[in-house]
């Protein structure tokens, strides 16, 4: 990623898209009955916010405006509506199995953004970072999913 203006469209992809995660995980707390998998929802919701704050600095910085709202287009926007009608049916494993399928796009996502990029390490350390959350959230994820089926 050579420019600064690749940069922040790169990153404001990503607001966007953890955007969208966290509005999904804040729907999901309503609802799920299981008090762990609420304090999941709300701690990955939590998470998803804190990605967008760290992210928007890295925009900023870049001197270019960030990403506002959390409509994404094309295949992640697809999975997220997908999760959404889901949380309307209150089943779940099926929420925790879709939560782990989008969470392994979004893993790849990140992935691509920082392989073969040249950035600043700051910016590396933070995408790096949020990546390891988002595995963590799938593990965790996964052992719920296994606790509930």
């Amino acid at each position: 990623m050579n420019n600064t203006k690749e940069r922040s469209n790169k990153l404001n992809e990503l607001i966007e898209k953890n955007m969208n995660a966290k509005d999904s995980y804040e729907k999901a707390i309503e609802k799920v009955d299981s008090a762990d998998i609420k304090n999941f929802f709300k701690s990955r919701a939590e998470e998803r916010a804190r990605f967008v704050k760290e992210l928007r600095s890295e925009v900023w910085e870049n001197k270019d405006i960030p990403e506002n709202s959390g409509n994404i287009k094309g295949e992640l926007h697809q999975n997220w509506m997908s999760l959404k009608s889901l949380f309307s049916s209150n089943d779940e494993e099926a929420m925790l199995q879709e939560t782990v399928r989008i969470e392994k796009t979004s893993l790849k996502e990140y992935n691509e953004v920082i392989s073969g990029h040249a950035m600043p390490s700051p910016l590396i350390n933070t995408l790096k970072n949020q990546k390891s959350a988002i595995e963590t959230a799938i593990r965790s994820a996964e052992n719920f999913e296994n606790i509930v089926s």
